[in-house]
């Protein structure tokens, strides 16, 4: 994860932490053996959001966190929220999004269909990542006050 990515996720979680303080929020908190981007647990919920910045494959992501959820690691949760949030490297300049975007998208859906207790939503992040070595993009923060805000209205 470059410096850009680490900083985003950092501040994702301090944000989401300042809009869901009921809930305990972490970076790279551990499902089975995955590690998930930023997490927020509370009593019988947790919501997990994955940051999908230039990723060549992001339904692996997706795929990972639900085979933890069929072997049973997500057992003790009545509540399981998967935000996944993609920046606009996956968006087409012909508009639309990618079909990586939209086989993880697929693949999210699938299991909220699989399993009573999760939600998945695909999130915005609403800004081109940048390479490394290149200029953060000025409205970055403002990209990410849309995703947190999107990553609460799904929360219960």
């Amino acid at each position: 994860m470059g410096e850009f990515a680490r900083e985003v996720q950092e501040r994702l979680a301090g944000d989401l932490e300042a809009a869901r303080p009921d809930l305990s929020w972490a970076v790279e908190h551990r499902v089975g053996t995955t590690p998930v981007d930023v997490a927020g647990v509370g009593p019988n919920v947790l919501v997990l959001v994955e940051l999908e910045m230039r990723r060549a494959d992001p339904a692996n992501n997706t795929v990972k966190l639900l085979r933890s959820l069929e072997a049973g690691a997500l057992d003790e949760y009545e509540t399981v929220v998967v935000c996944q949030a993609f920046s606009a490297y996956y968006d087409l300049a012909s508009g639309g999004v990618s079909t990586k975007r939209e086989n993880a998208t697929f693949v999210g859906r699938l299991a909220e269909d699989a399993f009573d207790r999760v939600t998945f939503h695909a999130v915005e992040f609403p800004v081109e990542p940048p390479k490394r070595g290149v200029e953060w993009p000025d409205d970055w923060t403002d990209a990410l006050a849309t995703t947190v805000d999107a990553v609460v209205e799904s929360t219960p």
